[in-house]
């Protein structure tokens, strides 16, 4: 072809096609009509197997045309989608992430306070509100301690990668609620490059939160104190207990010398058996027993563990599904619905399962989204991938509540 005949259009689609194939052996390519996401799609396979050397030479590359690359995996085949560049979002305000924070300061004090109040038959009286200011902080501290370690593992983790994070934003629960907050969360503003940067930011707020969760809920453990449980309950009162983890039975063995609660007798079950029924049903309560009535500092550590099963939940956008995105890409929707289909069958011992069930069963419309899904995740955080597995069920928790009336 006659280089003068070229339009500015024909040289600037040599120039692209050219950066393309410089990694990419390019066996079919298709230009994006205005019904496709995408202005050009390159079929074929890389050259080599360094995707993310690939992956780095056309981002750079193509920004002067206003593109963006993304590496996907169709049946098997490797395409190379250059889509329109997406600009940058806008900062977000950090006086919402502040005042958010103070006001879940302010809630889970005074959460943390009412644990240490015996009655309030005569109301927020000055006595009860000055116990409630005096005595709160400890968990207080205890809990936005391990939330905030979470949050800031995923920010740092964010940060790292380049991938543009907010602060977290807590959120204040003052109203009937046991821990006077709903937790915390950061939002991710652009997608993560790869598998490798998914994992490293999925991974990193359970292990953090999990770093300071147990070394609070191993002092809260030696504050607290073990009691006998009643032997039954009168009409009109309830009675309502933390459940059980592998890690928290184990922690309080470790700190009381004895598997936790104790009951008054096994109900003709021998003790596997009944362990087995109790860890994953709740039942039978045993009343008459013994049990560890637990200071607000180890209550604070328990919520850690809690909130650490709940996010390692591979489903949806989950720390959890974001892990297992990142270890099987688009294979992993089979075991989302395994695990859908396990949290049916634990709703008939917590029916709050179901609940969780049809939320994750919306939230998992919403699939983790990496720009290069040709890189994969290398040796040693698929090992870390396996620690994370063993985490998850030594932190898991069939009945997190138990309530007996």
């Amino acid at each position: 072809m006659d280089q003068d005949l070229l339009t500015f259009s024909d040289i600037e689609d040599l120039k692209i096609s050219n950066i393309i194939q410089k990694y990419f052996n390019v066996s079919d390519k298709t230009f994006g009509s205005s019904k496709d996401f995408w202005k050009y799609r390159f079929r074929g396979y890389l050259r080599n197997n360094d995707s993310e050397t690939a992956f780095d030479y056309f981002e750079i590359q193509l920004a002067e045309f206003g593109l963006h690359p993304l590496f996907r995996i169709e049946k098997d085949q490797q395409i190379v989608y250059l889509v329109q560049k997406v600009p940058q979002p806008s900062p977000s305000n950090r006086k919402i992430n502040l005042l958010l924070f103070i006001l879940t300061l302010i809630s889970v004090w005074f959460t943390g306070g009412l644990m240490t109040i015996d009655s309030l038959d005569q109301g927020f009286t000055p006595t009860v509100i000055k116990a409630i200011l005096l005595d709160g902080w400890p968990f207080a501290v205890s809990l936005l301690a391990i939330l905030g370690a979470h949050e800031m593992g995923h920010y740092f983790a964010g940060r790292y990668h380049k991938v543009n994070v907010t602060l977290p934003y807590f959120i204040p629960l003052p109203i009937i609620s046991p821990f006077g907050t709903m937790g915390a969360f950061i939002n991710m503003k652009s997608i993560p490059k790869n598998k490798k940067q998914l994992f490293d930011i999925g991974i990193a707020g359970p292990l953090s939160g999990l770093i300071v969760a147990i070394p609070v809920l191993f002092v809260g453990l030696l504050l607290s104190k073990v009691e006998p449980l009643p032997t039954s309950l009168t009409n009109g009162v309830g009675l309502q207990m933390e459940g059980n983890s592998i890690l928290y039975l184990l922690m309080k063995f470790i700190v009381f010398g004895q598997i936790l609660p104790q009951p008054a007798s096994y109900a003709g079950l021998s003790p596997a058996i009944y362990w087995i029924k109790y860890f994953f049903t709740g039942q039978p309560f045993p009343f008459g027993g013994i049990d560890v009535m637990i200071h607000p500092v180890a209550w604070a550590g328990w919520a850690g563990l809690f909130v650490t099963c709940m996010n390692l939940i591979p489903v949806g956008q989950l720390d959890g599904g974001h892990i297992l995105s990142a270890i099987f890409g688009p294979k992993s929707r089979k075991i989302y619905n395994i695990m859908l289909i396990g949290m049916i069958l634990l709703g008939f011992g917590w029916n709050g399962w179901w609940f969780w069930a049809v939320l994750l069963f919306f939230l998992n419309r919403a699939p983790s989204q990496v720009y290069d899904e040709f890189t994969t995740l290398d040796k040693r955080r698929k090992m870390i991938a396996v620690l994370l597995l063993i985490i998850f069920i030594l932190v898991f928790i069939p009945v997190p509540i138990l309530i007996a009336s």
